[in-house]
């Protein structure tokens, strides 16, 4: 199971100039009944930025001060809603004047269970908790005052370890949901192990995949329109082993191995007993041992240099019992021809290698329109704003 450490950013450094963010001490104009916050306060100054390292023409900079942030998802005018985890909180920000640094920010909901997952759809949020999923319609409508939302389903399983969820709606409309593992290792039941898909009202739900520990991150081709999820490795095999994996689902009903294979050749020493590798579909690519990858994304942008077209860019969250840590970055792998042809580290620096300590991790990656890429980062607090220039 990956721990998750959270450290609020000191709100006693409030009212300091962040990173790329001059000119945001004055919060925006308010209309009647607006209850939004500032999206920086100026907390964030106090981050090492110039500690991430980049290839070349790359920046970095605070896009929003989120405690907690997770899951991201942005809508079509620009609102960006964000999951959290133990805070169990869902926000929303907005960079209202188009400076790439976001000015408000809503307190959609609190008092959930893990509100990790966030997802939209023709104009409605939904919410995903360890056992169920929320819609708020209208969000941007009701922002102020989303009320409590409408919950489409509660059925699924209510063990914490593992529970927390990605959501996102597929090209096919429907949601998709995953249920991980509720033990480090084990034989799961149906409910457990799996990615479930539902239409948009909670109902006719199927399992998709199986044989998958724990993902926490899934998206699609934008060629192919074919699903690749992140999957954390099992613990206590070794500081080497299993790796995590990259997977490719081009269709519904592929096994990925749990718990009897892991990382496509490694036999489970307790539950592999008789199967053999060729029974379940082996990684697209094996990432780095216990690095705890979670969200991903093609890069669909244009500001990047082409060589990032199509490629996909993961969040590694980084190990937690490994003796030498490991992940705390974000990686890119490459893919040529549907099949992935590389694996390489994109950003790194969250993690002091000699002190052995992480000030940032890395949890989700978006890319807006403009081609530049958000990541959010559930320990300092915030979400990035990865920008390019020649």
């Amino acid at each position: 199971m990956n721990k998750l450490l959270f450290i609020p950013i000191a709100a006693t450094l409030a009212g300091v100039i962040s990173f790329g963010t001059a000119g945001k001490i004055a919060k925006p104009a308010k209309k009647k009944n607006d209850v939004s916050t500032a999206a920086i306060t100026g907390a964030s100054a106090v981050l090492p930025l110039d500690k991430i390292k980049m290839p070349a023409g790359f920046s970095i900079s605070v896009y929003a001060e989120v405690a907690g942030a997770r899951s991201m998802v942005m809508s079509p005018s620009g609102v960006l809603f964000v999951g959290t985890q133990r805070p169990g909180k869902v926000y929303a920000v907005k960079d209202v004047d188009g400076d790439n640094v976001a000015d408000k920010k809503w307190e959609i909901t609190s008092g959930m269970n893990n509100p990790n997952g966030v997802a939209l759809k023709n104009g409605a949020l939904y919410v995903a908790e360890i056992s169920k999923v929320t819609k708020f319609a209208d969000i941007e409508k009701n922002i102020d005052a989303p009320g409590k939302g409408e919950v489409i389903y509660d059925k699924f399983p209510t063990e914490w370890a593992h529970g927390w969820k990605y959501i996102a709606f597929g090209p096919d409309g429907k949601l998709y949901v995953p249920v991980g593992s509720p033990v480090n290792i084990g034989i799961p039941d149906d409910r457990h192990a799996a990615i479930f898909r539902m239409n948009d009202d909670g109902t006719e739900i199927e399992k998709f995949a199986s044989g998958i520990r724990n993902t926490v991150g899934f998206t699609w081709s934008p060629t192919s329109k074919e699903m690749w999820f992140t999957d954390n490795g099992r613990d206590m095999l070794g500081d080497d082993v299993p790796f995590c994996e990259l997977n490719k689902a081009p269709k519904a009903g592929m096994n990925f191995g749990f718990p009897y294979f892991h990382s496509g050749t490694i036999k489970d020493p307790e539950f592999g007993g008789t199967h053999e590798a060729s029974e379940f579909t082996p990684p697209a690519q094996n990432l780095g041992a216990h690095v705890a990858p979670l969200g991903l994304k093609f890069y669909t942008g244009s500001m990047f240099p082409t060589e990032y077209k199509d490629q996909i860019f993961i969040a590694e969250h980084g190990s937690w019992n490994r003796t030498k840590k490991n992940g705390y970055r974000v990686s890119l792998v490459k893919v040529k021809d549907g099949k992935a042809a590389g694996y390489e580290t994109f950003a790194s620096g969250w993690l002091d290698d000699e002190a052995q300590k992480a000030w940032g991790r890395p949890v989700d990656v978006l890319v807006l329109k403009d081609g530049s890429m958000l990541v959010s980062d559930d320990v300092a607090g915030v979400i990035y704003r990865i920008s390019y220039k020649k």
